[in-house]
Parts: structure tokens; sequence; C-alpha cells
């Protein structure tokens, strides 16, 4: 699918759509729950399917209750071994988060993916399994298959890659029957996503916490409890809107918790930075047209990664030279966002220069693209694609648009609601 993006007049109120970190986290604890529990407030991206997915062979059962809600009687802790491979999409967060929840079975499990799911890193899981004389085999497009059960005890982790695979033993330690420490070799990167699954686990009545900065104390002979939990709104996803209504226009947008763990939330102390005119009235922000500057000192992404690309458009219209630092996690995510981002934003005369893993960018003003611009099966390429052309008021066109479906189908529905105009064709 293609959208064709046309100059628009951007005013309008939108609902940010549900987070989907914390709608992974919220599922699986109810899938570990004894018991029935209500999540409301779901979107039903590809990657939160995805997780449904798993927790369905896991033994947990699912029904959907009406738009957005489900009805999950969870498995009490006791994983089912799944009797065939389980897909788990292009979703980085599903493969981390129940890798180690199916090593609980004991048997052998193969896990699999789509796109460049299976090309990303996995060595830190690897590791654990194989200093425990655990099987863990990464086959390629395969996937992975693992066989034996990761014991309760002290497990050390480094703190600059994901903290996926931090929160995938954080789901599983407590349901065995001794304690365990997770310790965490500084720096410890995007420490906001480890505290959403300690939120998370919390929610459901499970107790772990941080000891110090880099120790993580999990009891063990702990039941999740079912609860109902509401998924709150995503920052993410909202930073797309918030950006465009900087540069073109007038965007309120509700249902966002300024109290949020979401790391993302920063977007809105940045755009501030930017000289942004925005406003604050509860859960409700809004971000109007403003004469945009370089922020003074570095934009750090160390806990924010995923407002990589939106930021590199944002700073192609600031007065000024932009610094982005700590950018090198963007090379390992559904594409090379530094490299796609400095491919397609040169369609558009913006150059983006990366050294290190500090991103440099001056702003210029945009062109008409002088070719298609392109996904490479990227949701977060896409979203900042379609706020770049919209900001700068030219005329576009994205190919491989469906992969805004990873994380918020509703995407486009949410820019024709402010006033773009784009229009979804088949390519």
């Amino acid at each position: 699918m293609k959208v064709k993006v046309s100059p628009s007049y951007i005013d309008g109120r939108v609902t940010a759509p549900s987070s989907k970190s914390m709608g992974h986290r919220l599922l699986i604890c109810a899938a570990l729950a004894r018991g029935e529990s209500v999540i409301q407030n779901l979107n039903y991206s590809e990657d939160i399917k995805a997780t449904l997915g798993c927790i369905t062979a896991m033994g947990a059962k699912v029904r959907k209750e009406g738009p957005g809600v489900l009805r999950i009687t969870g498995c009490g802790g006791q994983i089912a071994a799944p009797d065939a491979p389980v897909f788990c999409g292009e979703s980085g967060s599903t493969l981390r988060f129940c890798l180690p929840l199916f090593s609980l079975t004991g048997q052998a499990v193969t896990l699999t993916g789509a796109g460049r799911l299976m090309e990303r890193p996995q060595d830190v899981y690897r590791s654990i399994f194989e200093a425990r004389g655990l099987q863990f085999v990464h086959g390629g497009e395969e996937g992975i298959t693992i066989s034996g059960r990761l014991p309760a005890g002290e497990y050390t982790l480094p703190g600059d890659v994901s903290t996926q695979f931090i929160s995938g033993l954080l789901f599983t330690r407590h349901l065995l029957g001794e304690n365990s420490v997770i310790h965490i070799e500084p720096p410890v990167e995007s420490r906001n996503y480890i505290d959403l699954t300690l939120a998370a686990l919390a929610d459901f009545g499970v107790e772990a916490g941080w000891e110090d900065d880099c120790t993580l104390v999990v009891p063990g002979h702990q039941q999740y409890q079912p609860r109902t939990m509401t998924v709150e709104g995503d920052w993410s996803s909202a930073a797309f809107m918030a950006v465009l209504g900087a540069l073109r226009g007038d965007v309120q947008l509700e249902g966002l918790d300024p109290e949020s763990a979401q790391g993302d939330k920063v977007i809105a102390k940045i755009l501030r930075r930017c000289g942004c005119r925005m406003k604050k009235e509860n859960r409700t922000y809004s971000f109007g047209y403003s004469n945009l500057i370089a922020p003074v000192t570095p934009v750090d992404l160390a806990n924010c990664p995923d407002l990589g690309p939106v930021l590199m458009v944002l700073a192609a219209f600031c007065s000024g030279r932009t610094s982005i630092r700590n950018a090198r996690p963007l090379r390992i995510k559904e594409s090379d966002r530094i490299a796609t981002m400095q491919h397609e934003m040169a369609k558009m005369g913006v150059h983006i220069q990366c050294v290190g893993d500090t991103i440099e960018i001056e702003g210029s003003g945009l062109q008409s693209p002088s070719r298609p611009l392109k996904s490479h099966n990227d949701h977060r390429i896409v979203m900042a694609l379609t706020v770049a052309l919209l900001g700068a008021g030219l005329q576009g066109e994205i190919q491989g648009a469906q992969a805004v479906n990873k994380s918020w189908p509703g995407f486009f529905d949410a820019i024709r609601a402010v006033g773009g105009k784009v229009e979804l064709e088949d390519d």
C-alpha cells in the first residue's frame, strides 16, 4: 500500500492510541494470573496481535468483549508447552518477553518471526542459556529453539542493550521457588522501560524492585492476581502528532498521562526547548505552529530511542544545528533507522550526518521529494515521513505505508482528523 500526501491545513483534536509497551506487559501479566482479567483500551496493532498469539500458546484463554476490550483467563503460571512453533511477527517485545516464559515448560520450544526480527541481536539470552547448560539455537529464518528451564538465582546482564531482555526475566523469576537477583552492568539505558515492567507487575500483585541503581530483586513464590486494567495513552505515537502541530498548525492530543513512566513523554520537553507553543490541561496537550530553533544542548535518546525518526524530522525544521546523541540503538530496529532516514530525507534535500552514535542535522527546510519515499517496512519511518511532508506543505508519496499497522493501524485516520490530506492506494 502507498499513501499520497498533499499540502494541508492542520487543525484538530485526536485521542492518543493506547501504549503498545504497556499493552504487551498487561497482556502477559493477565495471561499468567490465576483467574480472569479484563484489559481495556487495547490497540490491536500487529505487535499486540503477536503477543496475543503467544499468550494463547501458553494456555491463556482470550475473549473479545468489545472494541479494545479483552477478557483473559490466565494459566496461573502453569505455562503449556506449545505443539507448534510460536510466531512472534515482527515484534521484538513479544519475542524477548515470552522466550524466558516458554523456558519454564522445560521442553523444546521454537519461536519464529518475520521481517528483520530474527536478525536482531539475541546474544544476551544465548549467553544466559548456555551458561546454565541449556539449549539456545538461533537458526536464522527458522527461528530460535530453546530447551531447559531457566532456574532462580543471580543473573548479570549488560545495561547498554535492549531492556527487553531484563523485562523478559522479570516476568518469570517470581514464579520460581527461590528468590532471584538481576545485576545490570552500568550504564543502565532505557531504565524507564524496566520501570514500566515493574509497574505492570505491581498492578497484578507481584513484588519486585530496585535494590540499588543497578540491582533488581525478585522474591520467589509469588502469584499474579487477576485485575481489570486500562491501557494508558501512548507517548511514542503521540510524538508524531505533537511534532506535526508544531510544524504546521494546531493539534490537541487527549489521553496522555503527564505522570506516565514512558520515557517518550520527554517529547513535550524537547518541543518546548525548540520553542514550540504548547499548553497542557489535565490529560490534553496542545501543540501549535511555532518558529522552531535547535535546542542548545544535545537531545539524548538513551531513554527514548523510538523518538529518533520524528526528532530527525523536527531537526530539519529548526534553525541551527541539532545534535541527537545515544542514537546507536536505532541501527537495530525494524530498519536501520539512521541509514533509512538519511536516505529518505535526502530525497527532500535534508542532510543527516552521523558520527559514532551522534546524529547532526542542520535545519534547512525541505524540498519536494525527487522520487517516491519508501517505508523500508518500518512503521515509525512511515509516520515520520508523513509528518515531514505535511509539515513542509509538500506533495509526496510513501510506498509500503501499511507498515503503520505494526503499532498504530489508525494513524492515517488520526492524520485526517486534524485536517491532513492523505490518500491510500494499493501499490
